[in-house]
């Protein structure tokens, strides 16, 4: 494993002891974890700070999440982006939701071990959540045109950022044009290769979707 956590100290030097202890201890949970059950794919976890967590906060290289901002992580697997970025943005509030309890299980433990408090994970159907939030994220978990509807009439009203209407950032490998121009929405690509110089960011970007205010 890359456990490397220095690579994310190269790209956010401004992180408290805090926050650099635990972005260090993350990989040592997740390589705990994969060993009971396959959360990450056993390949995958020997570049786990590059593909995971420095992935996750590719969307904070595109925005920084005010103070008591409400955001909402669907789909989270194993807690990606939504424990890097409340790792990060300690004063957001983040609520973690997949629909296979097992990941929820690592997410809670995870949280737990590392004493974020800013972190609710619940397993339940994005579609089946009635609350409201400020932002939501994702990483790629289906394609726009079935992850747009589950997430069009829950945001909030009052925008919280000064340069960002509420919306969505999301991780997005390849390319995303067609998919969002059936859709008819106006969209955003941040590309990560302009913030990181990791060859594997060259097809990688965060999408921003401004939420139009259309329920």
């Amino acid at each position: 494993m890359d456990a490397n956590p220095t690579l994310i100290q190269s790209y956010f030097p401004n992180l408290s002891p805090v926050q650099i202890e635990q972005f260090a201890r993350l990989g040592g949970l997740y390589q705990d974890w994969n060993s009971k059950i396959n959360v990450i794919s056993r390949k995958d976890m020997e570049h786990f700070y590059l593909h995971h967590v420095l992935h996750s906060l590719g969307i904070a290289r595109v925005i920084a999440f005010p103070g008591g901002s409400k955001v909402l992580d669907i789909g989270t697997g194993g807690g990606f982006p939504g424990i890097p970025l409340a790792i990060l943005f300690p004063d957001a509030h983040f609520h973690l939701v997949d629909s296979i309890g097992k990941k929820i299980s690592v997410v809670k433990d995870v949280v737990r071990q590392l004493g974020l408090k800013n972190i609710e994970a619940q397993q339940v159907r994005a579609e089946n959540l009635t609350r409201t939030y400020h932002f939501i994220v994702s990483r790629a978990v289906t394609r726009m045109e079935k992850f747009y509807p589950w997430v069009q009439r829950k945001f909030r009203k009052e925008d919280l950022h000064k340069d960002f209407q509420n919306g969505v950032f999301y991780l997005k490998g390849g390319e995303v044009d067609e998919e969002l121009e059936a859709l008819n929405l106006s969209y955003v690509s941040f590309f990560l290769d302009d913030y990181f110089t990791e060859p594997f960011f060259s097809t990688k970007k965060v999408v921003y979707i401004p939420y139009t205010g259309k329920r």
